[in-house]
């Protein structure tokens, strides 16, 4: 019966040492994080502790951004925005942030990022339909049906088009 070499142990040992390492650096802390802490202390905590974990995950921080933002701390939920837009931030992005923004009721900000969002790529027909509800949304219904026909004339059987256009049209909230 062979043994194995004492290379390949030592590698494998090597190998199981750097998982379990990195493993342990991005594990998240659990419960004890809110455990027993008044309601105020243990979503901060929280908050903390999802930032940690969701590194530089570009969602997960707009995600910690958008409860700060709306839960009163403004500039810590606009300097995690700011983080992810100045590495290389996509149309989605620029989409989740102005959606925090329009729940804010901060239309001003929402639109400038609508339309970065319709600047990363100017044909996408999803993001003219979501950029199309918002401008309905806010009583530029001529500007917001001009975006909607164009991402219904590329795809006339989508009928997430045509729920956008419905909620922006009645008043309900955007679903997602």
């Amino acid at each position: 019966m062979k043994t194995p070499s004492v290379l390949a142990t030592g590698t494998l040992c090597l190998l199981l040492g750097v998982g379990i390492g990195y493993a342990a650096k991005i594990t998240g802390a659990g419960i004890a994080v809110i455990r027993d802490k008044p309601a105020k202390e243990a979503a901060l905590a929280a908050l903390a502790e999802a930032e940690r974990v969701a590194a530089n995950g570009s969602w997960e921080l707009i995600a910690v951004g958008r409860v700060y933002y709306l839960s009163g701390d403004k500039p810590r939920g606009q300097a995690l925005f700011d983080h992810v837009l100045g590495g290389k931030p996509g149309g989605a992005d620029y989409e989740k942030i102005a959606t925090v923004y329009a729940e804010a009721g901060d239309n001003d900000q929402a639109t400038a990022n609508y339309e970065k969002m319709l600047a990363v790529d100017p044909k996408d027909d999803s993001s003219q339909a979501e950029v199309g509800a918002w401008y309905i949304r806010i009583g530029e219904r001529a500007k917001g049906e001009t975006l909607l026909a164009q991402a219904l004339q590329r795809r006339p059987n989508t009928p997430w088009y045509y729920v956008r256009a419905a909620e922006s049209l009645l008043g309900v909230p955007a679903g997602q």
